[in-house]
């Protein structure tokens, strides 16, 4: 479907890309890593057509730059920095439906099931809302129209746990109808969504590789933890994690794409976990 052919693109004198060929095809799930400064960013800019390049970007041979509306209108874009928009998000909303043909209710229903009540934002100045409302709402846009390519640059970096869950919901819903490229700084983070790594470094491709694809991203983990003693920034992170507890003795929810993450977070903490236990299942709904 997406097709990138010794492509190259130099800001002043800095080669950014640097004979980049890749070729995607649907059922892909990317993740696109790397450090800063590594071509990422610039590599999705020149496959949204924002760019001018050296080589080709053909997506089912059309080139974004020369057939942007076409080649758009089949996109769903997350951007990592929100751009600063005064248009109330009604405007937003009805302004990005417009131009993908399709129906703001739809996006609607995707901003209000990641927790956000929609009537209470329609108004406000997009620009004004909260990182998370932000991110929300772009999710909304991107997920709630028809599109076969999904370009998500850390897409739930701002999302409470239980949003979490709902996106990857949405995400597992959609994971065999096209593309899915997700760029993040670390692995870790986005390691339980994708089925293919490409590593960039220095504006090249260091590594494109097939990952196992076997974990549930509708799933639940009940974690539930024991510690040595109480204490007080641990409690916090849990809190950060939507646990409950005191003490000694938490409980709560793992996103089954998030457990890389939580493991982690729980290896800063290993002097004081006395007890570990995860079970996957689904929470009762009262």
């Amino acid at each position: 479907m997406i097709s990138f052919v010794t492509v190259s693109k130099t800001f002043k004198r800095a080669r950014v890309l640097d004979n980049v060929s890749l070729d995607l095809a649907k059922g892909d799930r990317i993740a696109l890593v790397g450090s800063n400064g590594a071509g990422k960013t610039t590599l999705i800019r020149c496959l949204l057509g924002e760019y001018t390049y050296d080589g080709k970007v053909l997506v089912d041979g059309l080139e974004p730059r020369t057939n942007r509306a076409q080649v758009l209108a089949r996109m769903g874009f997350v951007p990592q920095i929100p751009p600063p928009l005064k248009m109330p998000v009604g405007e937003l909303l009805g302004f990005a439906a417009s131009v993908c043909r399709s129906d703001p209710q739809d996006m609607v229903r995707v901003i209000e099931s990641l927790g956000l009540e929609y009537g209470r934002i329609r108004k406000l100045p997009f620009v004004k809302l909260s990182g998370g409302m932000k991110q929300k709402t772009l999710i909304g846009i991107a997920l709630g129209r028809p599109s076969d390519i999904l370009i998500m640059d850390e897409p739930a970096a701002n999302l409470d746990p239980e949003a979490r869950h709902v996106f990857f919901r949405l995400l597992a819903d959609r994971r065999d109808d096209g593309i899915m490229l997700i760029t993040s700084h670390r692995l870790d983070e986005v390691a339980s969504l994708v089925n293919r790594v490409i590593e960039m470094d220095m504006g090249k491709v260091a590594l494109d590789d097939r990952v196992a694809d076997q974990v549930d991203m509708a799933s639940r983990l009940l974690c539930r933890l024991t510690m040595n003693r109480a204490d007080a920034a641990f409690a916090r992170a849990l809190g950060e994690w939507g646990f409950s507890g005191s003490g000694v003795e938490w409980s709560g929810w793992v996103n089954g794409p998030d457990r890389l993450r939580f493991l982690g977070m729980l290896s800063r903490y290993t002097g004081l976990v006395a007890g570990l236990e995860l079970k996957e299942a689904e929470p009762c709904v009262a």
